[in-house]
This record gives C-alpha cells, structure tokens and sequence, in this order.
C-alpha cells in the first residue's frame, strides 16, 4: 500500500500537468511592470520627483520587462531552478531597495541609481517569463498555442490578481505595495522552483489531454469575467472590507482549481495510452539511432531537388513520393552518380540557434510584424488615459481594466484558435497573427473616428488583437526555429514590443498630439504655459497642453491602421514561406 502511494507521489511530482499549473501560479505574478501605475504615484510624493524624472523611471521599467537577453542565455546554462532564483533575487533586490529608500530606511539615490534598481527588479519579470515557457513548451511540444496563451495571459492578469490582494490586506501605508510587489512574487517563484523543469512530457500523452484544456480554458473564462466584474463593482461602488476579502478568497479558489488535473492523472486509475505518445513524437533516441549523417544530407537533398507539386500533394502520397525520390537519391549517391550537398545549417522546423536564426528572412518577419502591429497596440494601452479623456470620458480605469480583461481573452483566445489552425488543417500558424492585425487596424479606425461608444469596440478590438500576439508569436518561432535555443529567441523577439511603441508613442503620437493641442490653444488665445493640462496633477506646468476631440489621436490611429495592414501583409508572407513545414510537422500527424 505504502509503495503504490509513494508511486503516485513521484508520478504527480513528475506530471507535466503539475508543472504546467505551477507555471500558471508564477505567471499569476510576473507580471510586476503592469503594477508600476499604482507604485509610481508613492515613488513620486515621497522622492519629490517630478513627471519627468518619473518618465525616466517609467522607461527603465520597460526596458527591464523587454530586455531578456540574459534570462535568455541564462537558461540554457543554468538550470530552471536557477534561472528561476536569479529571477526572484533582482526582483527582490530591485524593488525591496526602492521600498528601502522611499520609507526612509536607506538613503536616497540619485535618479540614475534608482532607474538601475527599477530595472533590476523589473528584469527578474523576464526569468520568470522565460523559464515558464521553455518548460512547459518542451512539456507540451503538440499543445504548444494553447500553453503559450494561457502562460501569457495570465501574466498579463497579474496586474489585476495582486492589486486585489493589495486592496484585501488593507495596508495604511501606500509605500506597503511597493513592499509586496519586492517580497510575493520572490516567494511564489522560489516556492515552485523546482517544479518547472522538462519531465519528458511528450511521453504523458492522455486520451484526457483535450478535457483537461477544456478545463483550463473555461477557470480561464470564469476568471476573466469575474475580474471584471468585482474591478467595475470596487469603482462604482464603496465595497465593504470583509466583501473585499470574499471576491479575494474566491479569487484564490479560481486560480488554485486547476491543480485537480495533476491530482486526478496521478491518483487515479486511468491507462496511459502509449500508442498516442509514439505516433505524436517519437523519442528522441529511437530518432538518432535509426538516422545516419548520411540519411540526413540525402533528406535534406530531397528538400532541395524535389518538384514544387509535391507540397501540393494529400499528405499520404506527398510522403509515398518524397520516399520514393530519397530512395533513388540514396542509391544514385552510393554508386557515385550524384553528389550529395553537404548541409549549411539547420533547416526550418530544427533547432536553431540565435545567430543562425538573424540570418533567416522568416525571423524579421516576424519581428517586423510584431513590431508595427504589437507596437500599436502598446501606445493605445500606454495612452488609453488620454485618449478617453480627449473624447470626453471622465472615469478612465473603467478602459484600462476593460483593455486589460479583453489583452487576457485575446492571448488565451488566440493559442486556442491558432491550435485549431495548426492541428486540425495543418495551415500555418501566422494567418492567425494575419487576421488579429486586421482586427487591430479596424479597432485602431474605431478610435480614429472617435463615435459615441467607439472608445468600447476600440478597446475591445485592440485588446483582443494585442493579447493574440503573445500567443502566436512564441508558438511559431518554437515551431519554425526549434526548441533547443527557445528562450534567448523569444526574448530577442520580445524587444519588437518597445521598439515600436518608441516609434508610434514616443515619436508619433505625442508630436500629433502636440501640434493639435497647440492649434487648439491658439484658437482660444491661451498662452502655453497657463492652459490647463491633461496631464494636470501628473505633468509639470510646463508640460504638452490639453486637446479635445476626435482630432487629438485620429492622425495617429489611421497611421497605425496602416501599419497594421502593412504587418498583416509580412504575416502572410510567412505564411506563403512556411506551408511545406507546417504540412510536415502537423500533416504527419494527421495521417
């Protein structure tokens, strides 16, 4: 008795379902840049600062979520745990140094020095991020859309789960949340540590798979619905503490029940049904035995030399004829009467390595099309505020919250869709980022016209197309490139986010703004330096003047209207490139 209970212990610490939830609870809590909203206020009136200096803050903050270069190489050296570890002590340090100094514990630091420790702690973010990934997508290697959406877009939820949490403890002293951000997700993440790591996934392959994503999807769901339902009721309502405390109880119960999957795999008396496993991936060892040096430079000839109808071809008979041509390869090479071309570097659909992905026109398309189209969508999340206000909208939250629900919906809905693409018709993954960018330009025409409750369907389409990005992108660089170099490739591509919100929000969109507002001011005679500001009580006196109207951000979204068509048109591009290996990756499985 005693045997089979430890035989079941090990196999549910050994279950890839258990560090797929494990990885869900950390992501519940990487997401610390989405919190820096709440913190800079507290940063702002205990240092003197003012919006500039705190701007200078608000970039650190960003180049600490997108630079992840080091979380990238990290975890190839190190293992989970450790990339893991180095994680939860810069964030720990970061943030705890900054609680430290605005308390009046520590001495106060220069701007530059306090830009160093912001992006110290909000570097540990892109760890977290990385080792989540690269776990559960080697866990998962066929379920790869819907473990990516659902990773990502509960650290896009993260803001929202401990902005409760903060609101639940109740704490005096708003510098406490500063404090919270430094020392919970540090604790989450060296709790669970050693959970995430690869435990041969792909050899606990379920009948139960689909129900089990069924399951997670719809805590997804409920999730989703219920934050937004408890952010409007706290805003429009005065809620009473202990209710505070019940929506979180609740809140906790939502994110605790997906670890009923693990349990039931391991505590129950289900068969493993090892036919599935085998025809979905076979083992890496049986892989390298049966193949010779010789057996790959023929496969790759075959690429090379074979007729483009073949692609064309049903999967079955595109197999029996790419067979049929490498066995004539095979003897035509074994009697001297071709010469076989040794093979330059990985093909598309192995594993790369960051350099020799840079050289491959596939990788900047995708990083070109995630920059105009992810871009657009970072400035109309970062100028939400604004642009509410510029069409006459008073309360604001109501948009950020909305935009932040509908970024979750967006990265969950659009691994589950882009799967169906993948596995169902073995297409290529990108039409998906295609058509969210489509979706994206329309969201953007929606705000550009600013009609009565454009503001709504704006938000809903940007949110929406956003989020699906995050779900598609990393699911197809692991698809097109490999999974050995994953984590320094995702966090290479991650840096389209702030480079196009550089150009769209830094260059674009405050100089429009700029100018309208001037027009604006000189119609009603108002000198620039007495009018009244939309960034009053954030911005110096000095700062941009007020605009009204549609006017304000309709240059602006219409440009980033077109740079999403512009991407959605580089997007189908890849799709054109990339059909042969999607065919061969998802058309065997198929057969």
């Amino acid at each position: 008795m005693m045997g089979k209970l430890k035989e079941r212990i090990q196999a549910f610490v050994n279950n890839r379902w258990l560090v797929f939830v494990a990885a869900i609870w950390i992501q519940s809590c990487a997401g610390i840049g989405y919190v820096f909203g709440s913190l800079s206020p507290v940063i702002k009136r205990s240092l003197n600062y003012n919006q500039r200096q705190l701007s200078k803050l608000g970039v650190a903050k960003d180049l600490g979520d997108s630079v992840g270069f080091l979380a990238g190489s990290l975890s190839e050296i190190l293992p989970l745990w450790g990339a893991l570890l180095v994680g939860a002590l810069q964030n720990l340090i970061g943030y705890g140094w900054v609680w430290l100094i605005v308390t009046g514990r520590a001495p106060v630091l220069p701007l530059w020095a306090m830009c160093i420790l912001i992006f110290v702690g909000n570097n540990g973010e892109t760890y977290f991020n990385t080792a989540a990934l690269v776990s559960c997508v080697q866990n998962f290697p066929k379920s790869r859309g819907p473990v990516v959406g659902i990773l990502k877009g509960f650290a896009g939820l993260s803001g929202a789960i401990l902005t409760q949490i903060y609101t639940m403890i109740n704490f005096p002293d708003q510098a406490a949340l500063i404090f919270m951000v430094a020392v919970g997700p540090a604790m989450v993440v060296v709790a669970l540590m050693f959970i995430i790591r690869p435990v041969g996934g792909h050899r606990q392959v379920r009948p139960s798979d689909g129900l089990s994503f069924t399951f997670i999807y719809s805590v997804c769901l409920l999730l989703a619905a219920y934050l937004m339902g408890v952010m409007l009721l706290e805003d429009l309502v005065d809620v009473s503490h202990t209710l505070i405390i019940i929506f979180t109880v609740i809140l906790f119960l939502l994110l605790v029940a997906p670890v009923v999957i693990p349990v039931k795999l391991s505590f129950s008396d289900e068969p493993k049904d090892l036919a599935v496993e085998e025809v979905l991936l076979p083992k890496p060892e049986q892989q390298e035995a049966g193949k010779s040096e010789q057996d790959e430079v023929i496969f790759s000839e075959v690429e090379d030399e074979k007729p483009k109808e073949v692609d064309l071809l049903p999967a079955s008979e595109r197999h029996k004829r790419i067979a049929q041509l490498q066995a004539k390869l095979c003897q035509a090479a074994a009697e001297g009467a071709v010469r076989v071309k040794r093979r330059r570097g990985p093909h598309r659909g192995e594993d790369f390595t960051l350099m020799q992905a840079l050289i491959k026109a596939d990788l900047w398309l995708i990083f070109f099309s995630l920059l105009l189209a992810s871009g657009s969508g970072l400035t109309v999340i970062d100028n939400l505020g604004q642009m509410s206000q510029s069409l006459g909208y008073h309360n604001t939250h109501i948009f950020v919250s909305m935009i932040s629900i509908w970024n979750f919906l967006g990265r969950v809905g659009g691994g589950y869709f882009s799967e169906i693409i993948v596995r169902d018709y073995a297409y290529p993954r990108p039409i998906a980022m295609a058509v969210s960018q489509l979706v994206m330009a329309v969201g953007h025409v929606f705000f550009a016209m600013g009609w009565p409750g454009a503001m709504y369907i704006g938000t809903l389409l940007i949110g929406l197309g956003y989020g699906a990005h995050w779900a598609i992108v990393p699911a197809a660089a692991s698809e097109l490139f490999g999974l050995k170099k994953f984590g320094a490739l995702y966090n290479f591509l991650t840096l389209a986010n702030p480079a196009g919100s550089l150009i769209f929000s830094g260059v674009i969109a405050s100089s429009i703004y700029d100018r309208e507002a001037e027009k604006q001011a000189h119609q009603h005679h108002i000198p620039p330096q007495i009018s009244g500001s939309i960034f009053s009580g954030m911005f110096a006196v000095d700062e941009p003047l007020k605009c009204e109207g549609s006017i304000c951000f309709f240059l602006t979204s219409m440009i980033m209207s077109g740079f999403c068509i512009i991407a959605g048109v580089l997007s189908l591009i890849l799709v054109y490139r990339t059909k042969t290996v999607y065919a061969n990756i998802y058309g065997k499985s198929r057969t």
